[in-house]
Order: C-alpha cells, then structure tokens, then sequence
C-alpha cells in the first residue's frame, strides 16, 4: 500500500507558479517587437527584437507592487536582438513593463 501510494505521488505532476505580465509599448518610428518572459519567481525579463533598418533607443520600466520600478536603458542595433531583466526583493505576483522606444 506503501509503495503505490509513492507511486502516485511521484506521477503528479509538479506545478510551475507562472505570473502575469502586461506590457505597455510606446514605439515610436521603429520596428521593435518583444517577448516578456517569467524567468523565476523574482527576475522579470524581455526580448527586444529591432526588426527596422535604424537602431532603437529604449527604455524599459518593470513594476512589481509596491518595489521601486526598475528601469534600464538600452539601444538595440538594426536587425538584432536585445535581453533586458530585472531582479526584485519579492516574489512578483503580476508584472507590469513599460517599453518606451525611439529611433537613435
């Protein structure tokens, strides 16, 4: 009875806890797409494709509650690809990232 009771133990699956994310873009004069991504239970972090011809210029603000946002700049070369992230003290339990970007 023991070992079937393991055994079904060990079958469940084990649950991921995702959060989710909202992401608010302003592009202007570019062509940025972007892939948020719930990378752990803390870190936050987002893809910046540049899909144009001219480099971006962007800035991306990640709020978890009540932390202090966290910003960062970065500039995204013509037909590359960028990886921002941002850790927090707390656990995230709804993520929101404002992307603001500009030609360079």
């Amino acid at each position: 009875m023991k070992k079937s009771c393991v055994a079904l133990l060990l079958c469940l699956p084990l649950t991921a806890m995702a959060y989710p994310i909202d992401v608010d873009k302003q592009l202007t004069g570019v062509k940025v797409d972007y892939t948020a991504y719930d990378t752990t239970y803390d870190i936050g972090s987002i893809s910046l494709n540049n899909y144009g011809e001219v480099a971006a210029s962007c800035k991306v603000t990640f709020r978890n509650g009540p932390e202090a946002p966290r910003v960062r700049r970065v500039n995204v070369p013509a037909k590359q690809s960028v990886d921002v992230t941002a850790k927090f003290n707390r656990q995230i339990i709804k993520l929101r990232i404002g992307l603001s970007c500009k030609p360079e």
